[in-house]
């Protein structure tokens, strides 16, 4: 771990930026960038689409440290390169960017109104392989869908357990128990989430601390009192749904939490706009977001 990287997370002004749509949502990303299915004839073909619009994305100068503190990165484009130079070592040296790298492979059936995360049986292999590039830390996706107990302690004590093996291997942790913003009982379900979490914070004994990924809570400063804890270096708040303008609106209401977006950030870039309606659009929306992560 870099302490360099932790430090800037730890108290820099900003938001991270989720660039890590996989396989599953890479379609819909291209299609609200403007790109078609009838562009591309396979998965390779694919990929190679949605890593040009990354690299369009992260080249452009509205992308840079100053604003943005961290990218969550899918495997592949940790796998490739921009501007010949591996992609977390061109966000790092070139952007002042802290590199994140999403780990988890898909979600489970639902059960018990929740959906765990699928095995990550190469794990290890993967750790290993983000050490070696540089990464500073992980993220791993899993999602509530309403308040059931059972369902919810499920939920943290699988975040919890393969954080610990993500922070046995060097890299910081971010757990990310996402609360539909459509559950029924949305504010039942972040109560018993953010009680799963304490319990299991009073336990996590790993000297590096995690970062907690959760949905804008319905009551500001729900999540407060975990942020505040020495074991938590941030928690980020998922656009979940929202469009940018809403989520915003809310994260500026809940002063514990900064933005991770994905969808929300890349709202409104095309394919086919010039270099300088895209830098324009890229700016407001960096902008936004920052404001909203540090009002």
């Amino acid at each position: 771990m870099d302490a360099t990287q932790l430090e800037k997370i730890r108290a820099g002004q900003g938001f991270f930026a989720a660039l890590d749509q996989s396989g599953g949502s890479t379609p819909k990303a291209l299609a609200e960038y403007g790109i078609a299915e009838d562009r591309y004839s396979n998965d390779d073909e694919m990929f190679d689409l949605v890593h040009a619009m990354r690299t369009r994305v992260i080249t452009d100068e509205a992308f840079d440290g100053s604003r943005i503190l961290a990218a969550i990165l899918f495997e592949q484009t940790m796998d490739r390169e921009i501007e010949g130079i591996p992609t977390s070592q061109y966000l790092w040296q070139r952007k002042q960017v802290v590199p994140i790298l999403k780990v988890d492979k898909g979600l489970a059936e639902e059960k018990n109104s929740v959906q765990l995360m699928k095995p990550i049986d190469t794990l290890d292999e993967l750790l290993a392989r983000a050490n070696a590039n540089g990464i500073f830390g992980t993220k791993m996706r899993s999602v509530v869908k309403d308040a059931d107990d059972r369902g919810i302690g499920e939920i943290v004590d699988q975040q919890f357990e393969l954080g610990a093996q993500i922070a046995a291997a060097g890299l910081v942790p971010i757990l990310e128990p996402e609360v539909s913003i459509g559950a029924p009982k949305k504010e039942d379900a972040e109560t018993l989430l953010a009680e799963n979490i304490r319990e299991h914070l009073d336990d996590w004994s790993s000297d590096l601390p995690i970062m907690l990924k959760l949905t804008i809570p319905t009551q500001p400063g729900r999540y407060a009192n975990l942020a505040a804890d020495d074991k938590v270096l941030q928690i980020l708040a998922l656009s979940g749904g929202y469009s940018r303008d809403e989520a915003c609106n809310l994260l500026a209401e809940d002063h514990s939490m900064i933005a991770s977006f994905s969808r929300a950030l890349l709202e409104g870039l095309s394919d086919q706009q010039t270099d300088a309606e895209f830098t324009e659009r890229l700016k407001t929306s960096v902008e936004q977001i920052y404001r909203a992560s540090t009002i």
